[in-house]
């Protein structure tokens, strides 16, 4: 069982912990800088990762309870008020384990979508230089 209330992953019943680590800047679609809120999000078995959070009122920060089905998964976006991920069924939806082929280590490239394909002049300036090849924990 998961739900999201004001923000706040819950597991089983269970709030997972989640501790403010400082503003963290990010470009949204047209290119403009916006703040948001850095966390260490600490999962049920002690596995951690960072998280971003524009606020806690978005269309996603308090959901439905969801029952994940036997042989599925449930995945969320690290950048919580802007990922399209098991939260939102007619898109993502559950996973289903035989779709899962193996463990991300890397990741290969990022950009912040202020660039369409066909702006190339733009392309410069929308990657995300700084989480190209990064190594994903």
């Amino acid at each position: 069982r998961i739900q999201i209330t004001e923000g706040h992953l819950h597991i089983n019943g269970e709030v997972v912990e989640r501790k403010l680590i400082g503003e963290y800047m990010i470009r949204n679609k047209r290119g403009d800088f916006v703040s948001t809120l850095l966390y260490l999000e600490t999962l049920p078995g002690g596995r951690s990762h960072r998280i971003i959070e524009i606020s806690d009122e978005m269309i996603l920060d308090n959901t439905d309870e969801y029952l994940v089905p036997e042989g599925h998964y449930f995945a969320m976006g690290d950048n919580r008020d802007n990922s399209l991920d098991s939260r939102v069924l007619t898109g993502v939806g559950f996973v289903p384990e035989v779709n899962l082929v193996g463990r991300a280590e890397r990741l290969f490239f990022s950009q912040d979508g202020s660039a369409k394909v066909w702006q190339f002049w733009k392309w410069l300036f929308a990657v995300r230089y700084s989480r190209l090849f990064q190594e994903i924990t």
